[in-house]
């Protein structure tokens, strides 16, 4: 469910907070692990790049999630960054 008071949480941050310092993983190593530039790794933990399909498969393998989980967390941030500040009506016949 997307949270309606605020911004959700960039991927990046959970990627950060929920995996790599709880599992005391620098991004040198995980960089390395997926076989991706430690610049990349660090553009998503900064909020600077997206979680594409590709890395979202890297990370599943990773960390033993699903593909879902990370495009899913992208997905829900560039909504609520992207909202109309306006909602219309929907259309009914």
């Amino acid at each position: 469910m997307i949270p309606t008071n605020r911004i959700p949480t960039h991927p990046g941050i959970i990627l950060l907070e929920e995996f790599l310092q709880p599992m005391n993983i620098t991004q040198e190593t995980l960089a390395t692990y997926l076989n991706i530039s430690i610049k990349r790794v660090n553009e998503i933990i900064q909020e600077k790049d997206k979680i594409t399909p590709e890395i979202a498969w890297l990370l599943a393998q990773a960390f033993n999630t699903t593909p879902q989980f990370w495009m899913n967390l992208q997905t829900n941030y560039d909504l609520a960054l992207n909202k109309p500040k306006e909602i219309k009506q929907a259309i009914t016949t």
